[in-house]
């Protein structure tokens, strides 16, 4: 666990964009995932998530109007 005694927990936002990348795929190790859980900042990953899922839909639209079109 982390016992730096209630400091910021030390990743970058780039970290945290990477995490959530892998967790959309499903591929994550049990071992990142809990240094995830010890090392990455929740608001970071909350921002990332959001970023991710926009890409995503976006991405999604993209294809559809492709096909469609």
């Amino acid at each position: 666990m982390n016992d730096n005694g209630g400091s910021p927990r030390n990743s970058s936002f780039a970290q945290s964009m990477r995490a959530v990348f892998w967790s959309f795929f499903g591929v994550r190790k049990r071992r990142d995932l809990e240094a995830d859980a010890t090392q990455l900042n929740p608001l970071h990953l909350i921002a990332a998530a959001l970023i991710g899922a926009a890409i995503l839909i976006g991405v999604l639209i993209l294809i559809v109007r492709l096909v469609v079109a």
